[in-house]
């Protein structure tokens, strides 16, 4: 594999459509139920091999924590492959980090799989995920591949196919940390626990999943499921509020992703949106975008 073949590689965002807290294991670890979605609005990272063996990561436009996931996904598969090759990492931001949209995560995916080619050690897509869940709960979904309904701390996945769909984006500028979120005692952590067989045999349920359902309620409505930490992101950050009224107003539903700050509605399923904004109409320092589910990773292969 040649090196300039590796440059630009994507890091797709990712979506919560619903996220529902079911119980907590005995090491304080939160058991979720979700399903996750990759959308088209991507970081891009570059990477160049290095043949002494160091790590260095250099940022292209905002600054990343000194040791951020990606360094720490390389410095992992370095180290549980033996591989005495390094790589100099280059990290375009795109996705805002504190949004709720798995940005660092996915870095972090894109990052392993990446080097899994470049350093030629062809390791299974299964074996990077068991590497993935030590970097983070999101990482192993990233790693996946395909859109997926998601349990425990984030390592079952249930793949399932969606239709393409549209969806709005807006995040104020404060992030949400994810601890402050979990420790909240607003959070509700006692959603029913749905039986994946039964949810993906439910077919209105799969029809509104996929915006495909019938009449005025098409893409209007967010009527099943919630996402649990949205009651603690809003009394932590009033603007998640904000944001999701903001969104209400225009496209007639909104949810908050992961653990916020950014709120998403879905505004279609065809090949143009159902509606959206001017250039001037989002508040100050507030981020917007609309973008497009995706069928599957751009790196879909990169994983034997």
């Amino acid at each position: 594999m040649s090196l300039r073949a590796l440059y630009d590689v994507p890091a797709p965002a990712k979506l919560n459509l619903f996220l529902h807290v079911v119980g907590r294991r005995a090491d304080g670890y939160h058991l979720l139920q979700s399903i996750f979605v990759l959308l088209d609005w991507c970081d891009t990272l570059h990477f160049e091999l290095r043949a002494d063996g160091a790590l260095a990561r250099h940022d292209l436009g905002a600054v990343l924590p000194a040791d951020d996931l990606s360094l720490r996904a390389a410095r992992a598969l370095q180290q549980a492959s033996g591989c005495t090759l390094g790589a100099d990492i280059s990290v375009l931001k795109n996705v805002p980090w504190g949004a709720g949209l798995g940005g660092g995560s996915s870095d972090a995916a894109s990052t392993l799989l990446a080097l899994n080619r470049l350093w030629g050690l062809h390791w299974p897509r299964e074996r990077l995920q068991t590497l993935a869940l030590k970097l983070g709960a999101d990482v192993p979904f990233f790693v996946g591949g395909r859109n997926a309904f998601v349990e425990g701390i984030g390592e079952r996945l249930t793949p399932i196919a969606l239709p393409r769909q549209w969806f709005a984006l807006v995040k104020p500028p404060q992030p949400v940390a994810t601890a402050a979120i979990f420790a909240s005692p607003l959070l509700r952590r006692d959603s029913d626990a749905a039986i994946v067989v039964d949810f993906l045999a439910d077919t209105q349920l799969m029809q509104w999943l996929s915006g495909a359902e019938a009449g005025a309620a098409a893409m209007t409505t967010m009527s099943w499921g919630r996402n649990d930490l949205q009651a603690a992101a809003e009394d932590h950050c009033p603007e998640v509020a904000q944001a999701a009224r903001w969104l209400e107003a225009r496209f007639g539903n909104s949810r908050m992703s992961g653990s916020g700050s950014a709120v998403f509605a879905r505004a279609g399923a065809g090949d143009q949106p159902v509606a959206t904004w001017g250039e001037n109409d989002l508040p100050p320092r507030w981020v917007g975008r609309l973008s497009r589910s995706l069928d599957q990773h751009p790196l879909w292969g990169w994983a034997d």
